[in-house]
């Protein structure tokens, strides 16, 4: 009895240090969440509205017509050297068409046209926004060629719209850059006029659907 009491009166001292070592051990080593929320630290980038472009274009059975939009507002979030997330708002007020030159009486007819209650009701609704929520880099992408597939809402005449498509998007140093191409049916915001399922005269039929090319350019917010 009393070697057992002897043994274990040594061994206490031993499981003590053991103890300490191994909280001593731990201490110094970061938690597996603070790890991850340090490489997970998203960056802001401003979107840039004077170097970034919304250009349209819209197509009818006589032609087609080419314009503008500017950008408000807008940001690109990233992780490191990956796109995560984003929003852009864009000025409808702005809108305009550039293939038949400014100058063109048509173009103020048109473009006036395009802001009333038939098309885009400007007047009601003075912006546009896109909101990313999902972002999918493309495996293999080669320079230059697009290299994400992104899908978001878009939102027109108070009307919201998912959409999904390709982008060739670009981080160097402080500034981000992504161009794209979608197509949007105008029918999902509600912009019927002389539209095919209508069943208007085939002469004076728009194309149900436009296309939007856009240029972004952001820079890191500062600090």
């Amino acid at each position: 009895m009393q070697n057992s009491l002897f043994i274990g009166a040594a061994l206490i001292p031993l499981f003590l240090t053991s103890s300490l070592l191994t909280g001593n051990i731990n201490s110094g080593i970061p938690k597996k969440s603070a790890i991850h929320h340090t490489l997970a630290k998203a960056t802001t980038y401003t979107v840039d509205p004077a170097q970034s472009t919304i250009s349209w274009n819209a197509k009818k059975v006589t032609g087609e017509h080419n314009g503008l939009v500017k950008i408000a507002k807008g940001q690109l979030t990233w992780e490191g050297n990956k796109l995560t997330g984003g929003t852009f708002v864009a000025d409808m007020t702005t809108m305009r068409d550039i293939d038949k030159g400014e100058a063109n009486p048509f173009n103020e007819r048109l473009v006036n046209h395009l802001r009333s209650d038939d098309f885009f009701g400007v007047e009601k609704f003075p912006t546009s926004t896109f909101k990313i929520t999902s972002v999918k880099p493309i495996e293999g992408a080669k320079a230059g060629e697009p290299n994400y597939t992104i899908s978001g809402e878009l939102t027109i005449k108070n009307t919201t719209k998912p959409q999904t498509f390709p982008a060739t998007v670009n981080l160097a140093g402080n500034v981000a850059q992504a161009t794209a191409k979608l197509t949007v049916n105008r029918i999902d915001y509600d912009i019927k006029y002389r539209a095919a399922i209508i069943g208007t005269a085939a002469d004076k039929i728009i194309d149900d659907t436009f296309s939007l090319d856009l240029k972004i350019v952001a820079t890191k917010t500062p600090l």
